[in-house]
């Protein structure tokens, strides 16, 4: 059986400058996979650029790995387009969250960071807060194995003892 620590609440934000599948554009959606987990944006049709800013939940087990990202071209009438992929690690907002304890002790403080490196698929470093007593990260991500696009997603750590 399966144990879980806790849950990671997703917000799946916005895309940038995501690749056209279609004639002149896509209609992407976010599909984020956590071990078996698989949860899913909705549809934005028509929009490369699109502002999603949906809340989706994973429950973390005890030996996690990276949270796998898929952005896909919605198609009627044949397969789904992929336009891009990316991978999130997770440990550093978990060590850091499990670091502090309970967050609402502390006031607005930095409390971690994901560094930038050619092996991740980060635009920018990636901070790791304590914000109103939550665990938040805000990550920028270069969609990977696809000709352009950007998606900004945060992560909101809940430890199963709440």
């Amino acid at each position: 059986m399966v144990e879980f620590i806790g849950l990671v609440k997703v917000k799946v934000k916005k895309g940038t400058n995501l690749a056209i599948r279609d004639m002149l554009s896509s209609d992407p959606y976010v599909v984020l996979t956590l071990g078996k987990q698989t949860v899913q944006t909705t549809v934005m049709k028509s929009n490369l650029n699109p502002v999603w800013n949906e809340e989706l939940m994973l429950s973390v087990p005890q030996d996690f790995g990276p949270i796998k990202l898929s952005v896909f071209d919605h198609d009627t009438f044949s397969a789904d387009d992929i336009m891009g992929e990316a991978e999130i690690d997770i440990q550093p907002l978990i060590t850091s969250a499990m670091a502090f304890g309970d967050p609402e002790m502390f006031g607005n403080m930095q409390i971690g960071k994901w560094l930038k490196s050619h092996d991740n698929a980060l635009v920018v470093d990636s901070i790791i807060n304590i914000v109103d007593g939550k665990v938040m990260q805000e990550i920028s991500l270069k969609l990977q194995n696809v000709e352009c696009g950007e998606l900004e997603v945060e992560l909101e750590w809940m430890p199963l003892d709440q």
